[in-house]
């Protein structure tokens, strides 16, 4: 039986880790089927939309740069 997702308690270096990793496309099976066992999805909701504004506000500095010179 597997453990209930209240009481998953991945550590918050391994969720980053996990979230980066699935936004390049690359990820070995073992370690996705850890992930899955061991993290906690909510936790992995908010590092990706975290990850997701970064992203994306990196990208708009960037095009900012660009058009600006």
């Amino acid at each position: 039986m597997s453990t209930p997702v209240t009481q998953r308690r991945g550590s918050i270096w391994r969720t980053v880790k996990a979230v980066g990793w699935s936004f390049v496309g690359l990820r070995a099976r073992s370690d996705y089927e850890q992930d899955v066992a061991q993290l906690n999805p909510v936790h992995i909701v908010v590092v990706g939309l975290v990850g997701l504004l970064v992203f994306v506000g990196s990208l708009m500095l960037l095009a900012t740069w660009v058009v600006g010179k």
